[in-house]
């Protein structure tokens, strides 16, 4: 074994071969000789336990393997079979091709971001979609933060901090990644008055709790779960009376929050920001990359003197959405305002899928499959919106099924694929869903899949 370490080469034995020196202009002098000490570390271990004393060749392949790994993002394409429209686990809502070309513009160069170039002094960064979400929600004013929950945490502490909001025990929700609104609440450094029960509360309920002490009303739209059978709930409406007749703002939550009405498409009607804005609601959050289907953001549009003093509070600038993003969003709603959403916007342009489109994209993958030696089958099945958006809500599709020997093993293969493909499996089965597959994505899927198969 000593001699079998003395063989070892030195660093800079390594450095000095031609596919090291080779390596240096495109991975810089620092990264390369940490790849190779950590090859020669892997090295020495493996004779410390035993092996012979690899040849500079095999040291050279290690340097090789160690800088791709590297270098390599590990942010990454993924072809979404799973047929979960919004899934988080996969970067949410795909943007339309306006939205990233706004959003590339908005990145290589500078812009008017907050600058005014009617007046040539300095402008906010806000302006860019505030009028369009007025015009399109019917709201006085409106601000941009960088998530829901950044919006929520905003319009409490501006507006309760060391007061107390009054909400229903039903509405007191777990979003995604385990953050609860009673936590939000908290770190807002509002006092929460939980009034009715989990499954029933009545106007009469908010109407006891509140006091001196208290700040606003809260509705919590539950998005992301239903309860159903012995339930009752106060509309939205009732509590903006009850608002306006104690004097007290009324904040609605809406979580993933829609423009357009989610009936028409098969799914139960999600309630709409423009509607809260019409009952009333002083102060309206939801969220940017999820019904919406643009960059992350959390939105707030109201009355102009509440949303005003969330403009102004400190957290703003905290939580403040960068150039990109504005720029994202700016044309996302563009897609609205013209009324090309559907469309556009390829969370919507999934929603709205036709059948028989599916069924034709499906028996063309299950072809090529089929010349690939796999018996794939497409059946029925149903796709799901996600997000924390219209939760039970399913839509009709049609699955390529591969009933291949090994699913699990095939999953991996196609996740560990450039680009990775991520399916589901069920009943030993894997399933691909092409709703949720991007268009001009079906031949790169088909690629992917041979190479799964062939692996």
């Amino acid at each position: 074994m000593p001699s079998e370490l003395r063989k070892l080469p030195s660093v800079d034995s390594v450095l000095q071969q031609p596919e090291a020196q080779a390596a240096v202009p495109i991975y810089g002098r620092e990264l390369v000789s940490g790849a190779v000490r950590m090859a020669l570390d892997e090295a020495r271990q493996r004779v410390l336990g035993g092996a012979a004393c690899p040849a500079m060749a095999e040291v050279l392949s290690a340097v090789a393997d160690r800088l791709a790994a590297l270098a390599q993002p590990t942010l990454q394409l993924v072809i979404n079979a799973t047929g979960v429209i919004i899934h988080t686990n996969l970067g949410r809502a795909p943007l339309s091709a306006a939205t990233i070309a706004a959003m590339q513009q908005a990145a290589v160069g500078y812009s008017n971001l907050e600058y005014d170039l009617e007046q040539g002094q300095r402008g906010s960064r806000y302006a860019h979609a505030e009028g369009l979400l007025c015009r399109l929600t019917g709201a006085e004013a409106a601000l941009l933060v960088n998530n829901n929950a950044g919006a929520v945490l905003l319009a409490l502490s501006a507006l309760a901090q060391g007061r107390e909001v009054v909400i229903s025990r039903g509405q007191l929700v777990e979003i995604g990644g385990g953050f609860r609104i009673p936590d939000v609440m908290a770190q807002s450094g509002a006092l929460l008055r939980e009034v009715g029960t989990t499954n029933r509360t009545r106007l009469r309920d908010y109407e006891a709790a509140i006091g001196e002490q208290t700040a606003l009303l809260m509705r919590v739209h539950t998005s992301n779960f239903k309860i159903i059978g012995f339930v009752q709930q106060v509309e939205l409406d009732e509590l903006v009376r009850l608002g306006r007749e104690r004097r007290l703002p009324v904040v609605d939550d809406l979580g993933s929050g829609t423009l357009l009405d989610t009936s028409p498409y098969g799914l139960t009607h999600e309630p709409t920001v423009q509607e809260s804005v019409a009952a009333g609601a002083d102060i309206v959050t939801f969220s940017g990359d999820k019904l919406l289907g643009g960059p992350q953001a959390g939105i707030i549009v109201g009355r102009g003197e509440l949303v005003e003093r969330l403009r102004r509070h400190p957290l703003t600038r905290a939580l403040r959405v960068d150039k990109t993003a504005i720029a994202g969003i700016q044309a996302n709603l563009l897609h609205y305002l013209k009324g090309e959403a559907a469309r556009e916007i390829p969370v919507w342009r999934m929603i709205a899928l036709p059948l028989a489109e599916l069924e034709a994209r499906a028996q063309a993958l299950a072809a090529q499959a089929a010349r690939l030696g796999v018996a794939a089958q497409v059946v029925d099945g149903q796709s799901t919106i996600g997000g924390g958006s219209l939760p039970g809500e399913m839509l009709p599709t049609r699955l390529v099924a591969l009933p291949v020997r090994g699913a699990d093993a095939l999953a991996r293969a196609l996740r560990r694929g450039q680009p990775a493909v991520v399916g589901r499996i069920e009943d030993d089965r894997l399933l691909l869903d092409l709703r949720t597959v991007l268009p001009g994505q079906d031949e790169a899927l088909a690629g992917c899949l041979a190479r799964a198969l062939a692996s």
